[in-house]
């Protein structure tokens, strides 16, 4: 090969070939500019600008700056740092932080969001080196200041796990649990993560609560609902739950005039589990004939014709039916534009489903106290979009006939 073109070809592969002079010239402007906002921050902080005498009003003085490399969204940009000391009386002095820019911070906050965006989607640190080097342009980003990163999570989710709840106007109210594995005592363990979401009346969903817990026992499902009326959270128009009969306790006993709607994907896998699997298309077939009737009437004779018939093929089927009572079907009462997505809890299920999709990238299982975080962060960060509800637009009159008839 001519040597000219291997050397055409190396450099269309460096680091020239994707040069941006636009960018460039942006990161040459903007080391001046955050050094005259910090300045700024300074002057106001001592009462004087720069070589001022400010006799009483002085708060403090300045001495040397210092460099300092921060990585902002158009690559590192190297900046003399203002330093000073401000007065403490009695003759003693403390040294100035900025506020602007805090002690240790090396990445502009919409870099950090854009490392945790890419670690939440299921990258790996070396990943999001690779992905980000146009964006970094050779800022250093190990796993360390990856988990510096991720650490700022815990504030934000301890903050939003006590967040009061007596603002929300809730509609209806979703509760499921996920199961998930755990490194607990250093071993891999499969736990129940308790989720809570909640749907307002403009049809906007909210995550309201997630709880790791040890099974799905009563005492845990009354934990979980406990902490969310705790918060101030009001009681729901209808809940949507599973089969758990420690969530059905939990939910009759704190909500008893709530309705309340068994998932019906749920209970056709609990039917299926009562037959061979021959029969599960004609179970599917049957069951669906249920759930997706055009009316509650054509529903009930579907639900008869089904009980019939699996009494004689397989009781235990008839009997699984029978257990979920006219719960199976309280969404008739619910508008048309509104059955498909309060008949189930796959709206959590979704959550699971990002989660294991996450956690596959990673070399082992999260620890107990990272889970938790990570399900919130999924959804807090855009990695799992919550939209409306299907038929948000008739939650209004929903409301104003339950406020009716509670009259």
């Amino acid at each position: 090969m001519d040597e000219s073109i291997r050397t055409a070809d190396a450099a269309g592969t460096g680091q020239d070939a994707v040069a941006d002079p636009l960018q460039d010239r942006l990161r040459q402007l903007i080391g001046p500019m955050i050094e005259a906002l910090i300045r700024a921050e300074i002057d106001h902080v001592l009462g004087v600008v720069r070589y001022e005498r400010g006799g009483a009003a002085r708060r403090g003085y300045r001495h040397a700056t210092r460099a300092r490399t921060l990585t902002t969204s158009v690559g590192p940009t190297t900046i003399q740092m203002p330093r000073g000391r401000l007065f403490d009386g009695g003759g003693t002095t403390s040294e100035w932080h900025s506020q602007l820019l805090p002690r240790y911070r090396r990445r502009s906050r919409a870099v950090d969001e854009t490392v945790m965006g890419a670690y939440l989607a299921g990258a790996n640190t070396r990943r999001i080196q690779r992905a980000l080097q146009p964006l970094l342009k050779g800022a250093p980003l190990s796993k360390s200041a990856v988990s510096r990163v991720m650490r700022t999570l815990r504030e934000r989710f301890d903050a939003w796990r006590e967040q009061p709840l007596e603002h929300l106007r809730l509609a209806y109210l979703f509760l499921d649990g996920i199961v998930v594995k755990v490194r607990i005592d250093r071993q891999v363990q499969t736990v129940p993560v308790l989720v809570a979401l909640g749907v307002d009346d403009t049809g906007v969903k909210h995550l309201l609560a997630l709880r790791l817990m040890g099974h799905e026992s009563r005492a845990a499902w009354r934990a979980l609902v406990d902490d969310l009326v705790a918060r101030g959270l009001g009681a729901p128009i209808l809940v949507v739950i599973d089969g758990n009969a420690g969530l059905r306790h939990a939910v009759a006993h704190t909500w008893p005039g709530a309705a309340v709607q068994r998932c019906v994907v749920h209970k056709l896998r609990n039917l299926e589990a009562h037959a061979p699997k021959r029969c599960h298309d004609d179970i599917r077939a049957a069951f669906h004939a249920i759930t997706e009737a055009d009316s509650l009437r054509q529903a009930r004779a579907a639900s008869a014709r089904f009980r019939r018939t699996w009494t004689r093929r397989a009781e235990a089927v008839a009997r699984s039916l029978d257990e979920a009572g006219e719960e199976l079907l309280t969404f008739f009462r619910f508008p048309r534009s509104q059955w498909k997505c309060v008949r189930t809890t796959n709206m959590i299920e979704r959550l699971h489903e990002e989660f294991r999709r996450r956690v596959k990238t990673q070399a082992s299982h999260p620890l107990e106290s990272s889970v938790l975080r990570l399900f919130y962060a999924l959804v807090h960060s855009g990695q799992i979009k919550l939209r409306r509800l299907d038929g948000w637009y008739d939650i209004p009159r929903v409301v104003a006939q339950h406020r009716h008839a509670a009259a």
